[in-house]
């Protein structure tokens, strides 16, 4: 299981299907490639101080490595969003509740998103 690292990345996870919890958001998007599992963390700063932004992308990274790769797709980019909830909530309840995310994407359809350039042009802001 590799990182996302690339603003690129993260905008064309931004643009498949998600599924919410207290704690995170989940977002995941297919690709086309033979590349394994990639994931990516974010938090944004209305959830508090860098420290506690720290604090939350820790233990959302900490969720990803006890969680067996099972319910995650071959060949598919993954992006948690941390919420402010994931500072205070049971880490065993937030486990729980990855897995019904996981569940939850596996159901949705693949969302039609524009072409590679939009995404690209998004990304880097050239239009």
């Amino acid at each position: 299981m590799d990182r996302l690292r690339q603003r690129a990345d993260f905008v064309a996870v931004a643009n498949g299907v998600r599924a919410t919890s207290p704690a995170f958001v989940l977002q995941g998007r297919a690709r086309n490639d033979g590349d394994p599992i990639r994931v990516g963390f974010t938090v944004t700063k209305k959830n508090g101080t860098a420290t506690e932004r720290n604090r939350i992308r820790r233990r959302l990274r900490a969720l990803v490595q006890r969680l067996d790769v099972i319910p995650m797709r071959p060949h598919h980019d993954y992006v948690l969003v941390g919420r402010r909830d994931a500072l205070t909530r049971d880490f065993a309840a937030m486990l729980d509740d990855l897995r019904a995310a996981f569940r939850r994407l596996d159901r949705q359809p693949a969302k039609s998103g524009g072409s590679q350039n939009n995404i690209r042009a998004a990304a880097t802001g050239i239009e």
